[in-house]
């Protein structure tokens, strides 16, 4: 399967933050994905946040969206993850469903 920005954001969404049990694609977590294509593989590049710059599990769970898109099959090559915190992320980030589940109106 060729990887996309669709199949990549539901891998992503089988990544939860362990503190939320909310994943990190509703979480608002996930800023851009960028697919290229070299020698028939796709190479991911996903710029991504957490909810606090002092987030304690922050490298699991970037560990656990690389591996989540990486899993996708024999097509993906290269993933990387890389942590960004400009702009700084806020719960209008959130999907409303997940500003629902933890009570955010």
């Amino acid at each position: 399967m060729r990887a996309t920005e669709e199949s990549v954001r539901a891998a992503l969404r089988q990544v939860c933050d362990p503190e939320l049990m909310i994943n990190v694609v509703d979480l608002g977590l996930i800023y851009q994905i960028d697919i290229s294509e070299t020698a028939g593989a796709a190479n991911v590049h996903i710029a991504m946040t957490m909810t606090s710059p002092a987030c304690p599990v922050a490298p699991q769970i970037i560990a656990e969206a690389r591996e989540a898109v990486e899993d996708l099959g024999e097509h993906v090559g290269r993933v990387e993850v890389e942590l960004v915190m400009s702009p700084p992320w806020t719960p209008e980030c959130m999907t409303e469903e997940a500003r629902d589940e933890l009570g955010i109106f």
